[in-house]
This record gives C-alpha cells, structure tokens and sequence, in this order.
C-alpha cells in the first residue's frame, strides 16, 4: 500500500519539478547528482512541490535510491547526513563517487532501480543572496499559516556551503525534487510540520576555523586536495615553508656575519694601536726613566690587560740578565701572574696552554703543578706546551718530567726539548737514567740525546737495551752502538742475530760495519753464505772490506768459488767506480 500511494504521489507533481526546478539555474545550489554511469532505469515522473518529513520517509520506503546531496568535503555530507536521521530516523550512508561525497537514502539500490535527488535546503540559513526573479515570486506567494509552519517552496531553496552544483544531463534517470527538511519536527494534526533552526553563531565558525588552522585538521588549507590533480599539496606547502625558512636563515646569518666581522675588525684596529702604544711604555720603563704608573690604570681594564701580558711576553723573548729581572717584577707588582694562573687551571685547553706559555716567559713557578696533570693529557699540544714550560721553569733537572710521562713521546717533542737544550744552553743531564724507563718513547729519546751528546758511559746501559722487547728501541740500540762505536755490544749483536726481525738483523749487520772486528769474520761469511737475501749479503761483504787487508783477502777466496752469486756481489762491493 505505502509504495502504491508513494508512485501516485510522485506521479503527481512530475511536471512542476521537472520543468520549473533544475539545480543547474540556480546558484550555489546545495547539492548534485551523482555523475558516474549507471545502467538506464524507469523515471518517476513527480514530485510534490512541497515535501515534509512524512513524505520523505514514505519514499524511502519504496524501491528508489535517493541522493540528498553531494559534497567535496565529507564533513559536510555526514552534518547533513546525521541532521536528517535525527529529524526523520532515516538512515543515510555517505558515499564516495567522482571525487565527491554523496548522501543517499537506500544507497544498496543504485543502479538497480530509480534514483531520486532531492535538494535540501533548511529555512533557518537563507542567504542574501538571492535571484530578484525569486524575490519577487517569494513576495508574491502568500505565506505560510503560523499554525502549519511546514510549506516551503521550491522557490525558496537556498544553498549551504561546501555545496556543489547539480548536473541534470549526467543522470537521465534521476528525477530532481525539491523537499524540505526542518530542523525539529512538530505534529499538527495529521501532517507533521517544521520548525527552522536558528543559525549557528559566527563566532563559533571562526572559533572552529583557527582551531582547525593550528591543529592542521578539519578544513586546514594545508590539507586541501585539488580534483584536477587528486593529490594532496602538503609536500608542496611544506617546500615551500623550507625555501622561506632557509632565506630567513641565511638573511640572519649573513647580518650576524657582517656585524661580527666589523666588530673582529675594530678589535683588531684597537689591539693593534694599543701594542704599539705599550711597546713603548715597557721600553721606556726598562731603559728610560718612567715608572710603573702608566701600566697601573691599564691593568684596571680587563682587555687591555691582556693585551698588556701580552706584549710584555713578546718583549721578554729578547731579554736576559737584570731587564728580564726587571720586567718580571714589574709582572708581579701589577698582579698579572694571577691572571696567567687561572688560565693555567683552566679546563679548557687552550687557556691553559696560554697560561703555561705566561709562566714560563715570567719565569713563575707557581703552576709547576698543574703542568704536570697535563704532561699524560690526550691532547698532544696540551702535553708538548707543558713538557716546554716545565723545561724553561725548572731550577736544577730540566728534564725530571721524563721520569713521569706515561703518553707517548712523539719525535715532533723530542726534536722541541733538543732544540730547547740547544737555544737556552741549559745543563745537559745523564739520559743513561732514563734507558730503563717503562715508556719505549722515552729510552729510545735518552738513546738519541746519548748519540746526540756522545754520553760514552752509557755503554753498559745500552747493551742491556740491545734486548729490550720492543724491536724499534732495540734496533735504535744498535744503531747507536755502532754510530759511537761501542765494540762491547758486538757479542751481544751476534747472539741475538737469530731471534730478531729482518730490519733488525740488516742493523746488526751494518753496525758490524761500522766498527770492524776480526773476530766477527766468521759470523760475516755465515750470514753471507746462509742468507738468501742480497741486501744482508752485501752489508756483510761492505763489513768483512772494512776490516782492512784480512777482509780484503778473504773476499779474494770468495770470488774464486764456483758459487756465481758471490763473485757477482763481491765485484759489486770491491768496484770503487760504485762509491
């Protein structure tokens, strides 16, 4: 019975909605028809002009799909879609199609039956905007009872926003009407009436707007996605939020470079001026007759002070005897050693390297200490500036330090401390002490300053290195045994031939060289007829030539033997041409 009297109530009013409403005249309208394909079916003819809550919910109950609307924003489908179940208890399903979010009523039915689009329109949200055509019809039409409060024209329609326009030639089968669904519904009589909505405040919109903003959800633009593309621009929003970020930095960064350079460079004007300025107190203090009153204000300014330590270190590199004396008194009467302690207890290693560097031009003691922390620092300036300062600054040993480093003594170092022993003419001490230290850097530097100096009475000690059990010093050992010639090693050498390394054995052979032995005749001839190496064979035949005639001879022998290798290396070692 409910489908009978809903055909013949559709029947009825085909030819009013059919040809004085089409969604595409008017503007903003709500809503469209779906656009996808969809097989052909029968279209009903009519609707009433006007449609209530009741006549809507009969049409649901028949064999039609009905579109109530389409949108862009699924938001705004499922609003619409939850006002009309609250009014009606239909139920409606929010379906994705053409990059739109469509409202049906019997959404299982598309395709197989009619579909319906009934543009809804609210009475409480009309705009201003409205056609002069439809003004006047509206004033022409007499208005509705206060009693019924349920007639609405389909003059009245009016859009919401997010709508989209219908295109009535995309669906033949769907058969536009017009209904009205209000907002809370009220039963006078047999017909159920409506009563509008009031508008939702403007504030609350924009409340909602900023909030979706900032929390970048809802209609945030920066979650828009554009149809033609079906792709979201947040990649291309936040390229572009990079490149103005990045141009912000680089703007700031440069004026912070620009300012910091004027300043570096007014800096470096004012340090200049004011060297020169004290350059000439101090030579007037030290030669002249001023006092030190001129340096006490300058000492009251932080800056200048250190410029002030500074160029009296410059100046004290030059100086000896009573002025350097002089000048270190007037260090202390200004207070400045204080200033160069603290920065010698610095943590920062720089500071402190500054500091040792003050102490030991000043000839201040005082923070002998605290280069001895850093003598086993990581930091390997951080330990040379010390071993330095503790040099220049001790009284009797310059050299005690070497008895508590544990770091390794690089040959950088070792090059600085002998340069040092050379240019102040310090007291060279006994390194023979130090060649049984546990740091093989350390014995292999005594080593060197042994040769360097020619520290004979350390002979004993050094035949007891020969053995050491690192290669390296041991092979130093008897390098410098045969560079001072020290024969006493020379059994030493022969025992411990076989159990070394290569580098080691050809050492031993040319420290034999060095300081020629008969008595090491039979061990030469051994190593140049059991060695397959031609290197070895040829430092042992340049050893058995340097023990004069005897050697000479027996290499005489050697090139008489059928053996080809020993003629050829023996001519090579016996023709002068060659050296």
């Amino acid at each position: 019975m409910r489908k009978t009297l809903t055909i013949m109530l559709a029947m009825a009013v085909s030819g009013i909605t059919l040809q004085a409403f089409s969604p595409a005249d008017e503007e903003g309208s709500d809503s469209v028809r779906s656009h996808g394909p969809e097989p052909a079916v029968p279209v009903l003819s009519t609707f009433p002009s006007e449609l209530t809550v009741g006549g809507l919910v009969s049409l649901a109950n028949g064999n039609y799909a009905i579109q109530m609307g389409a949108f862009s924003r699924r938001a705004n489908a499922e609003a619409l879609s939850r006002r009309i179940n609250e009014m009606s208890g239909l139920t409606l399903d929010v379906i994705e199609d053409g990059g739109l979010f469509k409202v049906f009523i019997n959404s299982s039915l598309r395709g197989e039956a009619a579909c319906l689009y009934i543009p809804v329109n609210f009475p409480g949200e009309a705009r201003e905007k409205v056609r002069a055509e439809e003004k006047a019809k509206t004033t022409a039409t007499e208005p509705p009872a206060p009693e019924e409060k349920a007639v609405y024209s389909a003059n009245e329609t009016v859009t919401t926003t997010d709508s989209v326009a219908p295109v009535a030639e995309s669906r033949p089968e769907s058969v536009p009407a017009t209904a009205i669904i209000p907002a809370q519904e009220v039963n006078t009589g047999e017909q159920v009436t409506a009563i509008a909505d009031p508008e939702l405040p403007e504030a609350s919109s924009a409340l909602q707007k900023v909030r979706d903003f900032f929390l970048i959800r809802g209609n945030n633009p920066w979650l828009t996605r554009y149809n033609y593309f079906g792709k979201s621009v947040v990649f291309v929003n936040a390229l572009i939020v990079t490149i103005i970020a990045s141009l912000a930095t680089m703007l700031i960064l440069l004026l912070v470079i620009l300012l910091n350079r004027r300043r570096m460079e007014k800096e470096a004007k004012l340090r200049q001026y004011l060297l020169e300025q004290y350059q000439s107190l101090i030579i007037d203090y030290l030669f002249g007759s001023s006092g030190p009153e001129p340096f006490r204000k300058i000492a009251s300014d932080n800056y200048r002070r250190q410029v002030l330590i500074d160029q009296m270190i410059d100046v004290s590199v030059n100086l000896k005897g009573d002025t350097r004396e002089k000048l270190t008194r007037l260090y202390l009467d200004l207070k400045l050693d204080e200033d160069s302690l603290e920065r010698a207890r610095s943590r920062r290693w720089h500071k402190r390297i500054k500091g040792f560097r003050e102490l030991a031009f000043t000839g201040i003691r005082e923070g002998n200490d605290e280069m001895y922390k850093s003598l086993n620092s990581r930091n390997e300036i951080l330990r040379m500036e010390a071993q330095i300062a503790l040099v220049r600054l001790s009284e009797k040993d310059h050299f005690e330090f070497l008895s508590h480093l544990k770091r390794p003594f690089s040959l950088w170092e070792q090059i600085t401390l002998h340069d040092l022993i050379l240019q102040h003419d310090l007291p060279v001490p006994d390194f023979q002490r130090w060649l049984s230290s546990e740091n093989p850097t350390v014995v292999m530097f005594a080593l060197r300053m042994i040769r360097e100096f020619r520290q004979m009475e350390a002979e004993h000690e050094i035949r007891k290195v020969l053995l050491h059990r690192e290669p390296r010093v041991s092979r130093l050992a008897v390098e410098v045994s045969g560079d001072l010639g020290m024969k006493s090693t020379l059994e030493t050498m022969k025992r411990m031939y076989k159990f070394q390394e290569y580098n080691n054995c050809l050492e031993i052979v040319k420290s034999m060289g060095k300081m020629p032995e008969i008595s090491m005749l039979g061990f030469l001839k051994l190593v140049l007829d059991k060695e397959d190496d031609v290197q070895l064979q040829i430092e042992a035949v340049k050893a058995i030539e340097n023990m004069g005639e005897v050697g000479v001879q027996a290499l005489v022998k050697v090139m008489k033997s059928e053996y080809k290798n020993y003629n050829i290396i023996v001519r090579h070692v016996l023709d002068r041409r060659i050296y």
